[in-house]
């Protein structure tokens, strides 16, 4: 039997971090001149992030329930 209350709440979770890391206070701390290889740093930060969420979400949907 799957127990999925768990996985819910992490995607939730996930969720809110995701929220959380693009919205505009954390974006703003990005949003500067600088360049990294030639990239604005705060295109580098979003593509970033959203990796991580990405991830994140895989790895709880992939995870076996035992």
């Amino acid at each position: 039997m799957k127990r999925t209350g768990r996985n819910g709440q992490r995607l939730i979770a996930v969720f809110l971090l995701g929220c959380l890391l693009l919205n505009y206070p954390l974006l703003a701390l990005f949003n500067i001149e600088y360049r990294l290889l030639g990239i604005p740093v705060l295109y580098v930060y979003t593509f970033v992030a959203w990796a991580v969420l990405i991830a994140l979400t895989a790895a709880i949907v992939e995870r076996d329930p035992d």
